[in-house]
């Protein structure tokens, strides 16, 4: 297991924290959850691939997943990639990260390649309709595709784990594709520069005609005011899904603190980044990112108060009232 913990260290920052902080089985299995979507990850956002080998790799993947294809035949077809990159290293150890997944318990197994395979043809699909979204319905629906089904398999794997989780599985499903969605719209925020530079434009045509301007008049100078317009519009969605995130962690009971903590941190972490994406105009420019000591006071508040429901809620608000 030492292998891949060394991967999750190259391609994570920040939720290697929560995952390290699982109890040893769920810290195991998440890791390696974790790792088996960044190689969907590494094959659907690499730039020097065009589409049609993007599809064919993600369908490749799909198919390893499965059982149906030898893992081998994906490093091959890969082998041109820099290793350099992350998440090329990572993809391009997928014949390990299939040894480990068969070392799991087969019900762990199950899920973990259900919810993986279906999340690489999910983009596949996203790869061929195009690097456009027209409707709020269309986001929503890439978002599940690459995160909703990610908080389906954590919910899958903490019910297996523990038996009261396990009884409130069907209520928890529908909050943790929330959770997802939530978080994917602060990585979409996040990454507005960096993903139309690769040719994507992931803000709905809809926002941008609200504002009246266009998917390129987004990233001008020119229009800077009436994007951060649509910057608030994303945030506020962000918002809308995150707030399904506190009943999530409420469900959770008090003694498996360490699976509560885990999910708090990154829900933290994103409140506290649409803080900052809401007030500097260089999230449409560059990039910005919340400060190491930002992360360190969540975790220190989090962790002597977080066993509590109603201060998780209050903090929650907290760190919104920042926001206006």
């Amino acid at each position: 297991m030492d292998q891949y913990k060394q991967m999750l260290d190259k391609v994570s920052r920040t939720f290697a924290l929560s995952i390290r902080f699982l109890p040893r089985i769920l810290s195991d299995s998440v890791g390696l959850a974790y790792l088996l979507f960044r190689v969907s990850d590494c094959l659907e956002d690499h730039t020097e691939l065009d589409v049609g080998r993007k599809v064919k790799l993600l369908e490749l993947w799909a198919q390893i997943l499965a059982g149906d294809t030898r893992p081998e035949e994906l490093v091959e077809r890969i082998t041109d990639l820099d290793s350099a990159d992350p998440e090329v290293y990572v993809a391009q150890h997928a014949d390990e990260l299939i040894k480990y997944l068969r070392m799991m318990p087969p019900e762990l197994q199950e899920f973990m390649t259900q919810r993986c395979a279906q999340s690489a043809m999910g983009m596949a699909r996203w790869q061929q309709q195009g690097p456009f979204i027209e409707t709020v319905e269309e986001m929503d629906d890439y978002m599940h595709q690459v995160a909703g089904k990610v908080g389906y398999l954590l919910t899958d794997i903490f019910a297996w784990y523990s038996s009261p989780i396990r009884q409130h599985k069907d209520e928890l499903l529908p909050l943790a594709r929330e959770f997802g969605l939530g978080l994917q719209t602060v990585n979409i925020i996040l990454g507005l520069r960096k993903d139309y530079e690769r040719g994507w434009v992931f803000v709905p045509r809809s926002y941008l005609d609200q504002v009246g301007i266009t998917r390129d008049q987004f990233f001008s100078p020119h229009y800077e005011d009436k994007a951060f317009r649509v910057v608030n519009m994303l945030a506020l969605k962000a918002e809308g899904h995150l707030h399904h995130s506190l009943a999530y962690i409420a469900a959770f009971p008090r003694h498996l603190q360490r699976i509560r903590l885990a999910c708090m941190w990154p829900l933290f972490f994103a409140v506290k980044t649409l803080t900052v994406c809401r007030t500097n105009i260089e999230v449409i420019r560059d990039e910005v990112k919340i400060t190491r000591q930002d992360v360190q006071e969540i975790m220190r508040q989090t962790t002597l108060m977080g066993w509590s429901n109603r201060w998780v809620y209050r903090y929650y608000d907290e760190l919104n009232l920042h926001q206006i």
